[in-house]
């Protein structure tokens, strides 16, 4: 009998249950009451339980009622989960997005981001991984993400397309008591060399060999931005970072910027760009997504110029 429990019959005893009464759920369906009444009989019956007390002037829920109305909910949000993202699919949406972001991507604008995206397109399920140098443009040049957001590791191939994002500004700190904070006016190299780099890596082989910004022999690599982060608030050594991720440490002095000698106060500017295979552009929902990354990294952009003054 259970077998022929059909959805409408679950429509109709969710919107009884809501509705209150038999003859609302008419209304609400546009059914005649008795039709109300003659599904839910049928329900119950091909269930085995009771859905509702009609002892009172209104049907009541019965305990097992209120137990299945969650079950039978459930069950609608599935099929119009699963009749949204067919529709979705028809017109050509994705029904999966996959991005690999750099870890120097400001987290705020990649928040918004995502927030945006599932209200615009909620039946596409979206997979986010952070990864660091080579590790976007391996995911995306392996085919296990659809779009990448590259920036430490810039890469110049035909099997990737980029679009530029935004740029972000990547400063050089450390904690105060470090000794390259004690040296007046701009640091030179040669003191530079004193002292162990804190350096960002990966474990792809897209990096071997490529340095960035790494202006010390004397370095300790680390895959994961939050554990650099731990160890130049530990003291443990020096190197950039980016801005955003900084900002409050330097406005508190748990963390004091580097002037370094030929690079101005400022920090230097990382470009950020987006990235996907060549021969499989982005469909409706990479592509706004794109949009959106690109919409609020600006406005990231703009309100870290405006707490600057």
């Amino acid at each position: 009998m259970l077998d022929g429990v059909s959805f409408d019959q679950l429509r109709v005893f969710i919107a009884a249950a809501e509705a209150g009464s038999f003859s609302a759920a008419g209304r609400r369906l546009r059914r005649a009451q008795s039709v109300i009444s003659q599904t839910i009989a049928n329900l119950e019956a091909q269930l085995g339980v009771t859905l509702f007390a009609r002892s009172g002037r209104y049907p009541v829920l019965t305990e097992a009622g209120r137990l299945l109305l969650a079950d039978a909910r459930a069950v609608s949000s599935g099929v119009d989960a699963l009749k949204a993202r067919a529709r979705g699919m028809a017109a050509g949406i994705e029904p999966e997005l996959s991005v690999a972001i750099d870890v120097m991507f400001p987290m705020a604008a990649l928040t918004r981001a995502a927030a945006a995206f599932g209200a615009q397109f909620p039946a596409t399920s979206l997979r986010l991984y952070v990864e660091a140098l080579g590790g976007v443009a391996k995911a995306v040049l392996d085919r296990q993400c659809q779009l990448g957001v590259v920036g430490t590791l810039p890469l110049s191939t035909d099997a990737l397309v980029t679009e530029r994002l935004l740029g972000i500004r990547v400063v050089f700190v450390a904690a105060p008591t470090h000794p390259l904070l004690q040296i007046n006016g701009p640091v030179p190299v040669a003191d530079l060399c004193k002292h162990v780099q804190l350096v960002l890596t990966d474990r792809t082989e897209l990096s071997a060999g490529r340095e960035f910004r790494v202006m010390s022999p004397r370095n300790w690599r680390l895959a994961d931005l939050g554990a650099k982060h731990a160890f130049l608030l530990a003291g443990l050594g020096w190197g950039g970072m980016p801005y955003a991720m900084v900002a409050r440490d330097i406005a508190e002095g748990t963390l004091k910027q580097i002037a370094l000698q030929d690079l101005p106060m400022e920090g230097e500017m990382m470009a950020m760009s987006a990235a996907y295979p060549a021969d499989t552009p982005p469909g409706p929902a990479g592509r706004w997504f794109i949009e959106q990354l690109r919409h609020f990294g600006a406005d990231n952009e703009e309100e870290r110029k405006a707490a600057a003054f």
